[in-house]
């Protein structure tokens, strides 16, 4: 028997992670860099999006739409370490992670899925 109670208090007791992902169209070379307070509950909520036509990034959603979904990875690249220093900043350490895993990734502006159809 299932006792509902201790997995919801379980799930409530689970700190979530704040990390860097990555979707990556594997046809066309073209990724979506990004950072969350919650690595994988944004993974599951972009694929989520995709699935359901609505994601914000038109560019992404137009290749899913023409590639399907095993054309695409979705991962998790990294992860925020936690300190117990009193100024420590989640937001500000997460972007700054984000930053360095674009410098990273390297991915030149035509393949990057949040510059695409910007103008400089």
């Amino acid at each position: 028997m299932i006792d509902k109670r201790a997995l919801k208090r379980r799930y409530l007791e689970t700190k979530t992670r704040a990390g860097v992902y990555a979707i990556k169209n594997q046809v066309n070379g073209r990724v979506l860099i990004s950072g969350s307070t919650n690595a994988q509950a944004a993974i599951n909520r972009r694929r989520f999006e995709l699935k359901m036509g609505k994601h914000s990034i038109k560019s992404l959603r137009a290749d899913w739409a023409e590639f399907g979904a095993d054309a695409f990875v979705f991962e998790v690249l990294d992860m925020v370490k936690h300190r117990d220093d009193p100024g420590f900043n989640l937001a500000d350490e997460l972007n700054e992670l984000v930053g360095l895993w674009q410098e990273e990734v390297d991915c030149p502006d035509e393949l990057n899925y949040r510059k695409i159809g910007k103008t400089p």
